[in-house]
């Protein structure tokens, strides 16, 4: 299992409810994919979007937000953290 950091763009004004949506749709299925999505953040005025995510590739984490209704613009490995 790998760790992904996704960028999404395009959501100016996203809402903390909206997010907790957005979130709540990608956790629902992620398991179906192999994938945890562990957290998200949001920059409501620029309109990005970053979710972390545990997954087997960046393809699995792309399947879920595209099957949640929302694909990512870029999908980055994390090969190191503290």
């Amino acid at each position: 299992m790998g760790m992904y950091m996704d960028v999404h763009r395009g959501m100016k004004g996203i809402t903390s409810d909206q997010l907790k949506e957005a979130h709540a749709a990608d956790v629902a299925i992620e398991k179906e994919e192999g994938v945890h999505f562990e957290h998200a953040w949001a920059d409501p005025q620029s309109g990005t979007v970053y979710c972390l995510s545990t997954a087997p590739s960046a393809e699995a984490v792309q399947r879920v937000h595209e099957r949640a209704g929302h694909s990512a613009d870029e999908i980055h490995a994390v090969p190191l953290a503290v």
